[in-house]
């Protein structure tokens, strides 16, 4: 068999060698251990090359999290295919759209699924394998194959396709990004691999060791809890770092974010370790936590969050309740793993001035840079804006789009980085301050503004649960900044306050011209934010035409 370079499969397959009999995922009380693992997901590589799919077809996984998420991208990856994730909550023409676009000829998807599954197919005949779930939503339709009969099929021996598996093998992570068309991110295990087992402390080396692999895992490895979805990087690279050093997968069966959920799992299967997207996860749970005094939660000593702010405020809220918790902030995305991190600790915390002073700077990796729109390494302490770069273990490109794979994946100094779009200044001490994705910027006056920098500081204000903030037409100042805020229960709008507050922390040009109250931001399920839903609203609630004043 062809395993050149790092390839998952094989490398779980050495794990499950080793460790046979300990946990590798769970859900409620349904545990799977790793032989159970790696015998389930042989069952779906032979459905999967039965069905005549060939070398790297493409296998879309339309589920919630569960077991069978990452059962499917075991057997996808032993079969020599390439995954693709799917956002659950998609309208059916947006399904339409990144099936058509990603090539994919086999689904994996929950019964709940199955009636918009039934409405796209007549639109996408190259798909012809279709798994189903049972979730108790319903029957099997005619036109799929039930998934619990194909995954309890499989057999010890392992199942490869003839072609063998690869480090150049792909997954394709499918992201929204801010604007535009979902765009497939191509990572190849190799690269994924190395990228994710750089923040191990037992690092592998760079050619392939499955005896290495195997050393590594003497024993049960730590239990994660992704609390973000499999569906999106945070959740996906979180789980996936955790079964290549051995460990196991607990998944909550909540189809919706509860914190109480989270806090009993955490408890009942002492989870150890823990993937979130800022306070979009972490103030409920703190919240939670601070309401109701009955939670042991000793056992979790790491939370990784990525994607949005995580407030030092509320960093400390934690540590209060587990002294021993190391939070770690990534700075990172579909298209760049690893570009900087901010991680706390409660000794981290006592040095720092003030709560939540540093909560946006992040020290940066070794293969980071922020570089000028003309390639210039920003001057720490200059005030000069430039984007984050990353050279090292990076995608590809984008599947079936090379002019944006130009932009985002370029050469400096004749070195090829990812940029995927991130602003920042670098302070005098080398960090790194982050304003946001320049697709957002706000042009008012002629000065830039970075939401995420004035969301930030309106979520350190107590009345604020959440906020977002939109440029909407000015006739002065072409753009002027409104807030749109999700107040905490039992608080009342000051806006007068909040301005202030925000001119407090910021430059007195990035302060809100306006502030609207709604009832939810309304944040996806990877705790992203809708900037053109929410301009709409922004308008809307102002009186502001589209178009200007």
């Amino acid at each position: 068999m062809n395993a050149q370079g790092w390839n998952f499969a094989n490398v779980w397959e050495r794990i499950a060698e080793r460790i046979p009999d300990h946990l590798a995922q769970r859900q409620d009380q349904n545990s799977t251990t790793w032989a159970q693992f790696n015998a389930r997901s042989n069952g779906v590589a032979k459905e999967l090359l039965s069905a005549g799919l060939v070398e790297q077809d493409k296998v879309a996984q339309y589920l919630y999290n569960c077991p069978e998420y990452l059962e499917s991208v075991f057997g996808a990856f032993k079969a020599g295919m390439a995954i693709v994730n799917t956002n659950y909550r998609y309208t059916a023409d947006e399904i339409v759209y990144l099936w058509d676009n990603a090539d994919v000829v086999a689904v994996v998807f929950h019964g709940t699924f199955a009636e918009r599954c039934a409405e796209v197919r007549p639109h996408l005949p190259r798909i012809t394998t279709w798994l189903w779930v049972d979730d108790g939503s319903g029957p099997c339709p005619d036109w799929a194959t039930a998934y619990e009969p194909v995954a309890s099929s499989g057999e010890s021996r392992n199942v490869s396709g003839p072609w063998g598996r690869s480090g150049d093998h792909l997954m394709l992570l499918y992201t929204g990004g801010t604007t535009g068309m979902p765009k497939g991110v191509m990572w190849r295990q190799e690269d994924l691999f190395g990228a994710l087992d750089s923040a191990n402390r037992k690092r592998m080396p760079p050619e392939a060791d499955l005896d290495a692999a195997g050393d590594r895992v003497a024993g049960p490895g730590p239990r994660n809890l992704p609390a973000a979805p499999l569906m999106h990087g945070t959740g996906l690279f979180n789980a996936i770092s955790n079964l290549i050093v051995g460990g196991s997968v607990v998944t909550m069966s909540g189809r919706r974010f509860d914190p109480v959920e989270l806090l009993d799992t955490i408890e009942t299967h002492q989870i150890n370790s823990m993937s979130i997207v800022g306070d979009a996860f972490a103030k409920p749970i703190l919240k939670a936590l601070d309401t109701h005094d009955r939670w042991d939660i000793s056992s979790l000593r790491v939370i990784v969050s990525s994607g949005v702010m995580w407030s030092g405020e509320t960093k400390a809220g934690l540590l209060a309740h587990n002294p021993r918790l190391i939070m770690v902030d990534a700075l990172g995305s579909s298209e760049a793993i690893g570009m900087a991190t901010n991680t706390t600790t409660a000794e981290s915390l006592a040095e720092q001035s003030s709560v939540g002073e540093k909560s946006a700077k992040f020290a940066l990796g070794p293969n980071t840079r922020v570089v000028t729109e003309d390639g210039r390494d920003v001057v720490p302490g200059s005030g000069e804006i430039g984007r984050v770069a990353l050279r090292g273990f990076t995608p590809i490109g984008y599947y079936k789009d090379e002019e944006k794979s130009a932009s985002t994946f370029q050469k400096i100094d004749g070195v090829r980085y990812s940029i995927p779009g991130d602003w920042a200044e670098v302070e005098s001490d080398g960090t790194v301050k982050l304003l946001g994705r320049g697709s957002q910027c706000i042009n008012t006056g002629g000065e830039k503004v970075y939401p995420e920098e004035v969301e930030e500081a309106l979520k350190l204000h107590p009345s604020v649960a959440d906020a977002a903030v939109v440029g909407i037409p000015d006739e002065r100042f072409g753009q002027a900044i409104c807030a749109l805020v999700e107040l905490e229960p039992g608080q009342d709008l000051d806006t007068g306050a909040l301005i202030a507050h925000v001119k407090e922390r910021l430059a007195a040009y990035k302060a809100p011209k306006q502030v609207v109250q709604v009832a939810s931001i309304g944040r996806a399920a990877n705790g992203k934010l809708d900037y053109k839903r929410l301009t709409s609203e922004a308008l809307s609630a102002t009186g502001t035409p589209a178009g200007g004043i």
